[in-house]
């Protein structure tokens, strides 16, 4: 069995414990598209991939001929 040669200050541990605590996501609303994204997240919506209020990139449309 380990056999520490000194304690751990409690500071320390309970530092360790609280680390994993579970939080809900942030959301953020989208000015021009008004869609909830998570933040720092690029996000889809109405075919075009939205970044900083920005499009990114469109959906490719499919040729039919």
């Amino acid at each position: 069995m380990a056999h520490p040669k000194r304690r751990q200050s409690s500071t320390r541990r309970d530092k360790r414990r609280t680390h994993y605590k579970i939080e809900a996501p942030q959301l953020a609303i989208d000015k021009t598209s008004g869609e909830a994204h998570l933040y720092h997240r690029a996000h889809w919506a109405d075919g075009k991939l939205y970044y900083k209020g920005k499009v990114v990139l469109e959906k490719a449309q499919e040729v039919t001929e």
